[in-house]
């Protein structure tokens, strides 16, 4: 079950972190799968990866805020390989302050990447989805848009709109056989939460806070997005997967 064979798939922040894992997961159920990150000598390392481990992969460096590399990642990819049947739309930043101190700057900042930038690609993909009659749209919120964290207004902005574009785009694409799901991550231990892991009083607070007693590991959004991403979830359209050991069930 969830093979990709023959699949091809763009996935986006995918050079470190959640990205990565869905990537490599992607890859492992057979996809060929282009990389993209703004770092081309981090992709590369990636790509060389997949491609040693014995899966196809190959690089796209660019920054998803630029629409039109958005739109030429994506004619390049089908002028090469004909298709592009899966989108994962991962990629996105953060930055914290008290809203009294939060630049604007940095909120449109936040909103262009998180939000705009996941649009976009979604616009590009589902042109070239469309005539093909099928393709998978997977797109990364957050837990923190269910269950709300101080001094990221930005983040959780662009998260909640981004489950709110999701329902969108599932009722929009559905009957052009393209399903739109979202994954909402919880606390999973990957570098850009090196320092909160490594913090013992976040660090407990996490594994208290969480029903399963641990962060999440990012393999297991890995397995989250190649379920979503198969056919075995073709009835699955329009849905935010919580991926956070219970933490936004439990009070």
């Amino acid at each position: 079950m969830f093979r990709l064979d023959g699949k091809v798939a763009l996935v986006t922040g995918a050079s470190r972190g959640l990205g990565w894992a869905m990537a490599q997961a992607l890859a492992r159920n057979g996809a060929r799968v282009v990389l993209n990150a703004r770092d081309a000598a981090a992709i590369d390392a990636r790509v060389a990866e997949i491609q040693a481990a014995g899966g196809q992969a190959e690089a796209a460096a660019f920054d998803v805020t630029d629409t039109a590399a958005c739109a030429a990642a994506v004619a390049r990819t089908v002028e090469r390989h004909g298709r592009l049947d899966i989108l994962v739309a991962n990629a996105g930043i953060q930055h914290r302050s008290p809203i009294v101190d939060f630049p604007i700057d940095d909120f449109r900042r936040v909103i262009e990447t998180n939000l705009v930038a996941v649009w976009a690609l979604c616009k590009e993909a589902a042109r070239v989805m469309q005539p093909a009659g099928r393709g998978r749209i997977v797109v990364t919120g957050s837990m923190t848009a269910i269950a709300a964290r101080p001094t990221v207004s930005a983040y959780i902005a662009s998260k909640g709109a981004v489950h709110a574009l999701t329902r969108s785009l599932a009722v929009e694409l559905g009957p052009k056989g393209i399903t739109v799901n979202c994954i909402a991550p919880g606390y999973f231990a990957t570098e850009m939460n090196t320092a909160l892991v490594n913090d013992a009083a976040f660090d407990g607070w996490v594994v208290g806070r969480t029903p399963v007693g641990r962060w999440g590991r990012p393999e297991e959004i890995g397995a989250a997005a190649a379920y979503l991403a198969s056919d075995e979830a073709a009835f699955v359209n329009g849905h935010t997967l919580v991926v956070d050991g219970g933490f936004s069930a439990s009070l």
